[in-house]
């Protein structure tokens, strides 16, 4: 996945979806109904490095679970926000409180209720097992499925630009 040096060198926030995303969509219930999701530490590495080379992380997920809090603490990603289906709504709004503009702004999601996101944000991308509407309003797509090394392919693909792979 090739893009633009001019986006990657202007990025400041990266925000991404958690189902289909981070995770690949799955939601698994144990037999006390308690949910779980797989998280690719693949993955991890990649956005701790992007966050280490200046860029904002952050997560902005339809649901809200423990699980999306706890994995966002353990990267370090300190915004989170969770249990929001308008995502370019929160997108917009956590990058105006933080003083990012779109044309600095990334995101990645794979299905309808991220495609307000992917169409406000400057630099957006989709994995490649997403929903053909997120496909047709994101910038690029990886190779990745969601869950299986999508957030890493963007994240080094950010870093490459960057100078800071």
């Amino acid at each position: 996945m090739q893009i633009s040096s001019i986006d990657a060198q202007n990025l400041r926030l990266m925000a991404f979806d958690v189902d289909g995303v981070m995770t690949d969509g799955r939601i698994y219930f144990t037999e006390n109904g308690e949910a779980i999701k797989v998280f690719n530490t693949l993955d991890g590495h990649g956005l701790k490095k992007l966050a280490a080379s200046g860029v904002t992380l952050a997560i902005i997920t339809g649901r809200n679970t423990p699980m999306v809090a706890r994995r966002a603490a353990d990267l370090g990603i300190e915004h989170v926000i969770q249990g929001r289906e308008d995502k370019g709504v929160a997108l917009a709004d956590l990058a105006q409180q933080l003083g990012v503009a779109a044309s600095e702004t990334g995101y990645a999601g794979d299905d309808e209720p991220d495609v307000s996101a992917l169409e406000w944000a400057q630099l957006s991308f989709a994995p490649a097992n997403a929903h053909d509407c997120a496909k047709q309003a994101a910038d690029h797509h990886t190779q990745r499925r969601g869950g299986e090394g999508a957030v890493r392919e963007i994240c080094d693909a950010i870093l490459i630009q960057r100078g800071a792979a």
